[in-house]
């Protein structure tokens, strides 16, 4: 566990071994989020459109159907 300070502007310096182990590249984008009392840094791709291609491979159903399916149900709750 590494243990880092914020600057008067709230930026941090995330450890080598940190940035190594995620892959964080100079430069490269992250997310930073609020998960209870902590905070959660996800690596954001740099090509978000190639990182999620191939996701649907193998899924045989339409994504229509189940669109229209979920808004029935929700209709069927009011």
């Amino acid at each position: 566990m590494s243990i880092v300070k914020t600057s008067t502007k709230g930026q941090v310096v995330i450890p080598r071994d940190v940035r190594k182990k995620l892959g964080i590249k100079p430069g490269q984008k992250v997310s930073i989020k609020a998960v209870g009392d902590k905070a959660e840094i996800i690596p954001l791709p740099e090509d978000p459109i190639t990182s999620l291609r191939g996701i649907l491979r193998g899924y045989h159903g339409s994504l229509a159907k189940e669109l229209v399916e979920e808004r029935r149900k929700d209709d069927r709750a009011r």
